[in-house]
């Protein structure tokens, strides 16, 4: 099952890439849907890490966002493949986006204050660029069945003004 993933820690990515993502494709709709769970989860854990180490109100702000946006998202896909019978697979995909997840967590853990806050952020925009650039070009081209792509299309919308977000907020915490 889907809920069983097991990201580790609160976690965000850097120099994650479409390529990193299409390296082992093709992806089946299975496993598609791990991948873009694994992303979103990783999202709610990273900004768990930032509402416990940030004092920043836009950063907290900012946070809790991602924590309210990616479970809802997270939750209908959970709806989806339950309603669809679909066991989501994991690929080497997923596995390596917990292991660099996994990392930028530890080097985040060493930073505080507002160093803390602006590689947070920084992190933000460089994850949200990369999950949408993936959907973009191998997960939602990839996706067969009509209502995951319609998922994931929803998604690119909502992460896209992530993204938007913390270009902005990673502006104003220079």
């Amino acid at each position: 099952m889907i809920s069983k993933i097991g990201v580790t820690g609160a976690a965000i990515l850097l120099g994650m890439s479409a390529p990193v993502l299409s390296h082992d494709t093709p992806l089946n709709d299975a496993q598609i849907a791990h991948v873009a769970y694994t992303a979103g989860q990783i999202d709610v854990d990273a900004a768990h890490q930032a509402l416990q180490r940030s004092h920043d109100a836009r950063v907290r702000a900012f946070a809790e966002t991602m924590v309210r946006d990616h479970s809802a998202v997270n939750q209908q896909a959970l709806a989806l493949v339950q309603r669809l019978h679909v066991t989501p697979e994991a690929k080497p995909t997923s596995a390596s986006l917990t292991t660099q997840a996994a990392d930028a967590h530890r080097r985040l853990a060493t930073l505080r204050g507002a160093a803390f806050d602006r590689a947070y952020i920084r992190n933000e925009v460089a994850y949200h660029r990369a999950v949408n650039n993936a959907l973009r070009a191998t997960l939602i081209p990839s996706a067969h069945n009509a209502e995951l792509k319609s998922l994931l299309e929803s998604g690119l919308a909502l992460f896209s003004a992530h993204q938007e977000h913390a270009e902005q907020l990673a502006r104003r915490l220079r």
